[in-house]
């Protein structure tokens, strides 16, 4: 079985591969927490679900965030006996995709492009809705042609949210109109419809640049939101970033690196 771990600014995704699917677990990114406290997570999760750490023979992590690496990267040793693969440019040397600016990018976008890359093996744009909203566009040769990045759904609401004279909890939904009627449904308005715009406008930016009418890929945990871009998307690929990870610890385990997709 393959474990993979995406360490992002708001929560480590920690997935298990087996029998052909995920199991998948969340953690809150907290840099002041002990190793003990994210040692104890991984722990019980396994206990839980009745999983043997020995059955894990290939472990993959991707991070971008530094103060958290080597605490996990100690816990996943002292829990599985095994070394982690941990993505970056001494490893993205041994990948079949050449990557833009190595030690810039961000592993979890260069994990994006090589599971867009075996999915759909053309010229495509991962657009990942997370902390960041990131669009890395991938050609068909596997070569990552460019990325752009703002700021994501919920880092916009929350920006809005606590520099008004009211601090609201916006929930993060489609509003029914895009007249805002209060401060709610005004910034959900403002956000949600107005990045549906956004994102329409990239993708298609983008595409006249490369001449390409490519497909546009959806991840990421908040992927579902804009429920207006779901006919825009080609595919919605929540997992992307661990099937890419997946990929790169069958890559670097001599496996085909193609097994399940």
């Amino acid at each position: 079985m393959i474990l993979a771990l995406d360490i992002g600014n708001s929560d480590i995704t920690m997935g298990l591969w087996k029998e052909g699917t995920w199991q998948i677990w969340r953690i809150p990114s907290r840099q002041d927490q002990p190793e003990l406290f994210y040692g104890i997570k991984v722990r019980d999760y396994f206990l839980e679900a009745g999983l043997p750490a020995e059955a894990v023979d290939t472990i993959v992590l991707s991070s971008v965030v530094p103060g958290l690496t080597d605490k996990v990267k100690n816990v996943l040793r002292s829990l599985f006996k095994r070394e982690p693969v941990v993505l970056g440019p001494g490893i993205y040397e041994k990948l079949p995709i050449e990557v833009l600016n190595p030690y810039e990018i961000g592993s979890d976008l260069v994990a994006n492009a090589v599971g867009a890359h075996f999915l759909f093996k053309e010229t495509c744009i991962v657009v990942d809705f997370g902390t960041a909203l990131t669009f890395t566009t991938v050609s068909g040769q596997g070569r990552i042609l460019g990325v752009s990045i703002v700021p994501g759904l919920r880092t916009a609401l929350r920006a809005l949210s606590q520099n008004t004279a009211k601090l609201f909890d916006v929930p993060l939904e489609m509003p029914a109109s895009a007249l805002g009627i209060n401060t709610v449904t005004a910034i959900q308005s403002g956000v949600v419809i107005g990045y549906e715009g956004l994102v329409k406008n990239m993708v298609q930016a983008i595409r006249a640049e490369i001449k390409v009418e490519c497909p546009a890929i959806a991840t990421g945990g908040l992927s579902f939101v804009i429920t207006s871009l779901r006919g825009f998307f080609h595919r919605v690929e929540p997992q992307l970033t661990l099937d890419g990870l997946r990929i790169i610890g069958e890559l670097t385990n001599g496996k085909k690196g193609q097994e399940g997709v």
